[in-house]
């Protein structure tokens, strides 16, 4: 069961879209469920994030997620930014059903990627910010068939 939260986002998602010339982009998947998950960052001379949207491809529960971590790091300082976990957009939207804990996982990586594409671009490093990981799986050790 979903919480009023996680059903009011998911039906009235905030900061849906792009931003052109943005400061940072970071797209992150899912293989395994098909989501996917891309957020831009409009980072201002201070490093602060005055603007953040998101399009993402995937179930109520990516859509919820990925509009509470678009408002988690609004107005925030990069460093803050960098501590939004997903145990924090969950707790934002009063939790998640077990099977959808991997959505919170996704929000979180799409900002870490975000921040990543945007030192990239600026020629700086975060402190604490690793590489970002495509598929949110990746690194895993899976069953696969060889065909």
């Amino acid at each position: 069961m979903y919480s009023e939260k996680v059903m009011d986002h998911f039906q009235n998602p905030r900061n849906v879209g792009e931003i052109e010339n943005a400061s940072g982009v970071g797209t992150v998947g899912n293989a395994k469920c098909g989501d996917i998950m891309r957020i831009y960052l409009d980072v201002d001379e201070n490093q602060i994030i005055r603007d953040c949207k998101f399009k993402t491809f995937g179930c109520g529960a990516a859509v919820a997620t990925s509009s509470m971590a678009t408002e988690l790091v609004k107005g925030k300082s990069i460093q803050e930014a960098l501590q939004v976990t997903n145990k924090a957009v969950m707790e934002a939207l009063d939790g998640l059903p077990p099977v959808k804990v991997h959505c919170s996982l996704l929000a979180e990586e799409a900002i870490h990627a975000a921040l990543w594409d945007y030192a990239q671009k600026n020629g700086i490093t975060i402190e604490g910010l690793e590489k970002p990981k495509a598929d949110i799986h990746e690194g895993e050790e899976e069953e696969e068939e060889e065909y």
